[in-house]
């Protein structure tokens, strides 16, 4: 997906055409219109518009009512979504987008290139990678209402790929603009988009209803009548839900791993893989550094030889998921580095570096921690028992701790009343974007959820993501990326566990749900049911 500095990118227009995904496809059949589509996910979003968070649940709601400049095919080319064009200048320092025509709000109000200037300032200010993404960003204007050119001071090499609608949603201007704090406006649970299904109404705790937009730009869709986010807490009812014909679709596995392998035995439910290209994501362990024991890095070293991965992988998440040794995911293959240090399950070494760093044994335990796992399903929780039980083994007494997402939230990353955790940490598409967020300094922002909640510190790493996020040379970049990974798994102020392999649950009647390296965080509006 390496992108010539020079040359100019479009979908229709002269210069060098994007060659389409060869694995992109679509059902040969004939789409039937009307239905509703029953669509779960978990837990319930903070938000309706992902422009201030990077939660799942957030970008899969927010991305069936407002777009993105691009979407990206299964091998991350970019396609057209409000822009219908795009170059980048010979230095790499100029984008220039030329957007889609006769598009409305589903107010009425005309979309212009005036939404895309407001849009890209407020990601870079509020979103949680947005202050990475667009931190190059030194100018936004409007040429004329189709025409949006971005002026950046230093280049930035993995910009063109962060234009999707659940990383860099366009929100509309008259909304937000002089209204107040953008994240307290009524429009983030009531949206106003210009995406191919309406907003309708929230029922906290059960259900988020959007209808057909019969205005959408990309005529005859959306085909559907209408799409039932709904919201059910407990993994077995969904599964229940499934099996009855209840709900027709969910993503990020919305069932037990323990049910995957029968559900592939019942001929109306399907399993679908793909999807998760855009947005790779590890599983791991945070620290807190600012606690007396865990800022001592011989105490991350001895939790690290006392963990089994293998376990994590087979007993917590029931093998749904791949081994992986470094906090870059292995899919990246551009940047992944398989030879970083690792740490042999050894809880005999482990208790040892206990030793040294000056915690003997008393009485039965060392010392005690609280884990707080992330309240995304079953699977964190069993992860959270199994270091329990390991680190027992060594002498740390680690109590587990539940509670509801937004107390998570508020927990870790606002009170930071935490000791450690396990989260997911998406890489995204290239680690500037995915991963600088959980490492640079100034990436340390309390309140500011998925970001860096260890509160960790080097200044060799935040020059090296400097580095990395201006250089256009791949192999000279792959080698900075190289550094990175080897600083965080000396130092560890994570433990990467695992790759997951997400899963999407659908009910063979639902045609054309899967169709970009997005997945369910793509917009539906080809999205039909078999009568």
């Amino acid at each position: 997906m390496t992108l010539s500095r020079r040359t100019f990118m479009a979908a229709s227009v002269g210069g060098l055409v994007l060659p389409a995904s060869t694995t992109f496809s679509q059902s040969p059949e004939q789409p039937r219109r009307g239905g509703k589509l029953n669509y779960v996910i978990h837990p319930e979003p903070t938000t309706l518009v992902c422009f201030n968070t990077t939660e799942g649940p957030a970008i899969q709601a927010s991305t069936k009512v407002v777009e993105g400049l691009l979407s990206y095919d299964f091998d991350l080319n970019p396609k057209p979504q409000l822009a219908t064009a795009w170059s980048i200048s010979e230095d790499g320092l100029q984008y220039r987008f030329d957007l889609r025509r006769n598009v409305s709000w589903h107010d009425g109000k005309p979309f212009t290139a005036n939404d895309v200037v407001y849009s890209f300032g407020l990601l870079k200010s509020a979103h949680p990678r947005g202050r990475t993404t667009f931190s190059n960003l030194a100018d936004v204007r409007a040429l004329d209402d189709f025409t949006v050119v971005a002026t950046l001071s230093k280049p930035a090499p993995y910009l063109l790929y962060a234009l999707a609608a659940g990383e860099s949603p366009i929100v509309p201007r008259h909304i937000y603009e002089g209204k107040g704090d953008p994240l307290q406006n009524p429009n983030n649970r009531a949206p106003i988009g210009t995406g191919p299904f309406m907003f309708k109404e929230w029922v906290l705790g059960s259900y988020v209803s959007y209808v057909r937009n019969p205005n959408y730009w990309d005529a005859p869709k959306p085909y559907l009548d209408s799409l039932l986010v709904r919201i059910i807490p407990d993994g077995s009812a969904r599964a229940v839900a499934f099996e009855t014909g209840e709900l027709d679709i969910g993503g990020s596995t919305p069932v037990s791993p323990l049910e995957i392998e029968r559900f592939k035995t019942l001929p109306q439910i399907g399993l679908e893989t793909r999807g998760n290209e855009y947005a790779p994501t590890l599983y791991g362990i945070e620290f807190n550094l600012d606690n007396p024991y865990l800022k001592n890095v011989l105490v991350r070293k001895a939790i690290a030889h006392a963990i089994d991965p293998s376990a994590v992988l087979n007993v917590a998440w029931y093998g749904l998921g791949e081994p992986t040794v470094s906090i870059v995911s292995p899919t990246l293959k551009r940047f992944y580095n398989p030879k970083v240090k690792t740490y042999a399950f050894d809880p005999k070494k482990a208790a040892k570096l206990l030793d040294e760093a000056g915690f003997p044994l008393n009485g039965k335990f060392r010392f005690a921690l609280t884990h707080d796992f992330q309240p995304f399903g079953e699977n964190f929780k069993r992860t959270g028992e199994y270091l329990k039980s390991a680190l027992a083994v060594v002498g740390i007494d680690v109590t587990v701790r539940g509670q509801d997402f937004p107390t998570y939230l508020k927990r870790v990353y606002s009170d930071r009343d935490y000791d450690f955790t396990n989260h997911p940490f998406t890489n995204m598409f290239d680690p500037t974007v995915g991963l600088q967020r959980f490492f640079t300094s100034d990436n340390y922002r309390k309140g500011v959820a998925f970001t860096n909640a260890s509160h960790y510190a080097n200044p060799e790493v935040d020059r090296l993501f400097a580095e990395i996020a201006v250089e256009a040379d791949e192999a000279k970049r792959k080698l900075l990326i190289d550094r990175f990974q080897e600083i965080i798994a000396d130092e560890l102020p994570v433990i990467p566990l695992m790759l997951s392999r997400s899963i999407t649950v659908y009910n063979r009647r639902v045609v054309d749900h899967t169709v970009d390296g997005t997945g369910v965080q793509s917009n539906f509006a080809g999205v039909w049911l078999r009568g």
